[in-house]
């Protein structure tokens, strides 16, 4: 069994490995890490030869702890990055360079339509007739798009969304509000077969699904982390947010998605959003201004400008090939706004 995971922010850790009697065996670590002394790397070994084969991550990465020398300095290497390793080999994980991917780059849409292309695409990902997508959304309105379980009272301003001609819409993720407006906010999103993250945690593949546009960002000047749950964050400030949304139906799917803030009229978004003392007191800022620092300060590039080195990183890395929503897609995503996303019995399920 062969198992890769790029440990977020460091190394290729790769891992082959047989599987007898229940246990591992035959356990190899290799990778582009940097590891002292050259004796950690047959401790690594040693400490998972015989493991039960159902050892779960926090485990096998205890295993790994124990079994180093004193002396052990990791770059770019875990232990806890080996034991994802080690499940994704036993979970049979694919890789990115196993699929064919495809991008979606299309005319402005509204934002009721974005929310139906969502659970459509990434259907068909999870259905085997679409391959692995990415798809870059163009907004034809502002809007605020709340998480699947919040309450709408709570997070939009009624009056301050008519006055500003805000649309409010409901996604099939969880997570916080989002305030966009056309030219200001850069949205992607990320339709893959369940198999990518086949032996990930929840949380572990926020930031694997990520990885890519971290490297697009440092290409940019822009030295960019992932802050535990689903925040892209700054020195300056967080700069995105990210949901994903778990789809059933044949090999199953995950749908990731992320809203970047390119510029924004912090002013107006206050004006809309209701935005907590607890929310910011656990960000530690007493400002929400304070909390979103736009790519265009921190880039000095046009919107187009970043989307297109998004793009370009994305396929250096991963291979990309240009599509488009088909007219069968297109269908049951209108379909799904007149039924669901565009309804008020949806957007205010959460009243």
């Amino acid at each position: 069994m062969h198992g890769e995971y790029k440990v977020p922010g460091g190394k290729l850790v790769v891992v082959d490995l047989d599987v007898e009697g229940g246990a591992l065996r035959n356990v190899r670590v290799a990778g582009d890490f940097f590891l002292e002394p050259d004796e950690a790397i047959l401790a690594i070994d040693a400490a998972l030869e015989g493991a039960p084969a159902n050892t779960d991550t926090a485990g096998l990465t205890a295993r790994i702890d124990a079994a180093l020398p004193a002396s052990t300095v990791m770059l770019g290497l875990t232990s806890e990055g080996v034991a994802v390793a080690v499940r994704r080999a036993l979970a049979h994980a694919t890789e990115w360079s196993d699929y064919d991917w495809q991008l979606i780059h299309e005319a402005p849409q509204s934002p009721a339509l974005h929310m139906a292309l969502d659970e459509v695409i990434t259907a068909e990902v999870a259905a085997g007739r679409r391959p692995p997508t990415l798809r870059v959304w163009e907004w034809d309105s502002p809007a605020v798009i709340i998480g699947s379980f919040q309450s709408l009272r709570n997070e939009v301003d009624p009056q301050g969304a008519a006055r500003h001609g805000v649309r409010v819409v409901r996604r099939i993720s969880g997570g916080g509000a989002m305030f966009v407006e056309p030219g200001n906010t850069i949205t992607y999103s990320l339709s893959v077969p369940d198999a990518l993250v086949s032996g990930l945690s929840f949380a572990d593949s926020y930031a694997y699904l990520d990885d890519w546009v971290l490297g697009a960002l440092a290409e940019m000047g822009i030295k960019a982390w992932y802050q535990p749950l689903n925040d892209i964050a700054t020195d300056a400030g967080k700069i995105a947010g990210a949901a994903q949304k778990r789809v059933v139906g044949g090999e199953g799917a995950v749908l990731h998605h992320v809203t970047m803030s390119y510029d924004i009229d912090a002013d107006k978004m206050l004006e809309v959003l209701r935005i907590g003392k607890e929310k910011l007191s656990d960000k530690g800022t007493k400002s929400a201004k304070k909390r979103v620092d736009p790519l265009r300060r921190q880039t000095g590039l046009a919107r187009e400008a970043v989307i297109e080195r998004m793009i370009d990183s994305f396929r250096t890395r991963h291979g990309l090939t240009r599509g488009r929503v088909t007219d069968e897609e297109m269908a049951r995503a209108e379909e799904l706004v007149r039924t669901k996303f565009g309804t008020e019995e949806w957007t205010a399920r959460v009243p």
